[in-house]
């Protein structure tokens, strides 16, 4: 499951799980690293509402302020982006997506927003996954992947930190 890893605000009670693992900055070196390629931010609606609210004003988070960002969503309106947060834009559908990755730029990297990627999956629009597994098996939540018959995936990079937490960059092979 790949769900609630801040709060219970998904409405089953294993959310909040990422607050009871130890912090270990080796286990957030991945997301150092995938900044070096990315071009652009992509989010789902909740997700864009939940991140923008923090990181735009995060130290932590300061190089993102910068790239432009995107919220696939078909009920977000234009008053619900946050201002002081960069360029953002909002995308409808599956189609413009696909649209986007065919331009100019080069990695477009989407946080959480489990639903947007399986969504993108089925569409054949994920080149690669930067997973960072946590030490914890949920009994609820959302499926990292949808039942269908999607490309298969091929682990390119692992490795282990101490407190558990699991870094996997898998390649789709197409």
């Amino acid at each position: 499951m790949a769900d609630s890893p801040g709060s219970r605000q998904e409405g089953h009670r294993s959310g909040g799980w990422v607050m009871d693992t130890e912090f270990v900055p080796g286990a957030f070196a991945l997301k150092d690293s995938e900044l070096e390629d990315t071009t652009a931010l992509m989010f789902g609606r909740r997700n864009y509402e939940a991140f923008a609210a923090v990181w735009r004003d995060s130290d932590d988070h300061a190089a993102y302020a910068d790239l432009p960002k995107y919220v696939v969503s078909t009920t977000l309106g234009e008053d619900g982006l946050y201002d002081g947060w960069g360029q953002t834009a909002i995308l409808r559908s599956s189609d413009e997506v696909a649209e986007l990755k065919r331009g100019e730029g080069g990695g477009i990297f989407l946080h959480g927003s489990a639903e947007l990627a399986r969504r993108l999956s089925d569409a054949r629009l994920i080149d690669r996954y930067n997973l960072l597994v946590f030490p914890v098996l949920l009994g609820a939540g959302k499926s990292l992947s949808s039942r269908g018959d999607n490309d298969m995936r091929r682990l390119r990079e692992s490795d282990s930190c101490s407190n558990g937490v699991t870094k996997l960059v898998y390649e789709v092979a197409s």
